[in-house]
């Protein structure tokens, strides 16, 4: 537990910091959209194609956790779309049940990742990303735009754009045609991916709105504990069941435990769902995630085996 606190608290200590500096005007105000979009469109896919480069792909374990990343977004994906049958949910609302239940903050998971397993684990997670990202984005987009037809084009373009999977995709073929990061290229990518999970995580926090936390408690409450807790149990029973090792076990509860992406709030508010909402499932998540990943990660890591 004395380790487990040991890694995480720093990551939370920066989401707190960056919510601290926003509210004193610090830098200033206007930094904090041109960080965010610096690191999502530079840094981070930095981190992902660097990641992926030299990412474990012969791992005999690979097949089952992807497996296991498939069976429960697709186990979610039912049940989701079932109850939006059954309370007849419109799409602005619907659109933000799937990204609080599905979308996931990816600088805090890999922040998670690197703290308990290091580069090895962040490899790791780098080729769940890959699976993961393309498939929350469609599935977002395809909830969001429930109550209209929805073009081809419009699904694929949030994917086709998206800086994060095409860094992605270009590190995962670079690593399957045997390329190599040599000639100080692997240094450059290194000082650059180094930069974005602290920078990433700052402006977590500085996205954090309280404000939207006065309406809709209960659907914020529900919502957060599904998300927090129900799924990284389903999450856990699935890994269990394809008998995944340790450290990919904990890796697939771990991304189904995190709070919901801040990048929801502008997918949402982008496609004409409820924003308001949005911006309050994301903060009240990233709050209670502090708590709540403390506990399914010393519970997932008690397992033997």
């Amino acid at each position: 537990m004395q380790e487990l606190l040991t890694a995480l608290w720093p990551i939370f200590a920066l989401i707190v910091a960056g919510y601290g500096l926003m509210r004193r005007g610090l830098p200033d105000p206007h930094f904090w959209p041109g960080a965010e979009r610096l690191n999502y469109f530079v840094l981070f896919p930095a981190l992902l194609f660097s990641s992926l480069a030299d990412a474990p792909f012969d791992d005999s374990a690979l097949p089952r956790l992807l497996t296991a990343i498939g069976l429960i977004l697709a186990l979610c994906s039912l049940t989701l779309w079932s109850l939006r049958r059954h309370w007849r949910w419109p799409a602005a609302r619907f659109g933000v049940m799937v990204q609080g239940t599905l979308r996931f903050n990816t600088y805090l998971g890999l922040a998670v990742v690197t703290s308990l397993f290091g580069g090895e684990g962040l490899k790791l997670a780098a080729v769940v990303l890959a699976l993961l990202v393309p498939m929350v984005n469609v599935l977002s987009v395809v909830a969001l735009t429930g109550d209209e037809t929805t073009s081809a084009k419009r699904l694929l373009r949030p994917i086709v754009k998206n800086p994060l999977i095409l860094a992605c995709a270009a590190g995962a073929l670079f690593n399957l045609a045997g390329g190599e990061l040599g000639g100080g290229v692997d240094r450059l990518l290194s000082l650059t991916a180094a930069a974005s999970l602290p920078l990433g995580l700052l402006c977590v926090g500085a996205a954090l709105r309280p404000q939207q936390l006065g309406g809709e408690i209960a659907t914020l409450a529900i919502t957060s504990t599904i998300r927090l807790l129900l799924i990284p149990c389903l999450a856990a029973a699935v890994a269990m069941l394809l008998q995944l090792p340790s450290m990919e076990r904990t890796l697939v509860v771990l991304f189904f435990s995190l709070p919901t992406a801040p990048a929801a709030y502008v997918l949402t508010r982008q496609l004409g769902g409820d924003s308001q909402l949005m911006a309050g499932v994301i903060t009240l998540q990233t709050l209670l995630a502090a708590l709540s990943l403390m506990l399914i990660v010393t519970l997932i890591t008690a397992i033997p085996g």
